[in-house]
């Protein structure tokens, strides 16, 4: 019978954290966002809408699925 241990695959739990600190991150600029809406504070609204945020945001979101999938396949080989 095979025991499992979840400190077994180390690029797994490494793309864990990231994930949640990049979903940390996309609520903080959410919170962000609806803050400076509020207060009017438009320069700020203009760098979070601005398209090279988001490119980055999508850069690192799919890099994160990579490796998520990267790692799915090497804990199912062993």
């Amino acid at each position: 019978m095979k025991i499992l241990k979840d400190d077994n695959n180390i690029l797994l739990n490494l793309t864990g954290k990231g994930l949640k600190y990049f979903l940390l991150t996309l609520l903080g600029v959410a919170v962000a966002f609806v803050v400076s809406q509020v207060f009017g504070a438009v320069s700020i609204v203009g760098i979070l809408l601005s398209a090279s945020l988001w490119i980055w945001f999508a850069r690192i979101a799919v890099s994160l699925f990579c490796l998520f999938a990267i790692a799915i396949v090497v804990e199912s080989w062993g």
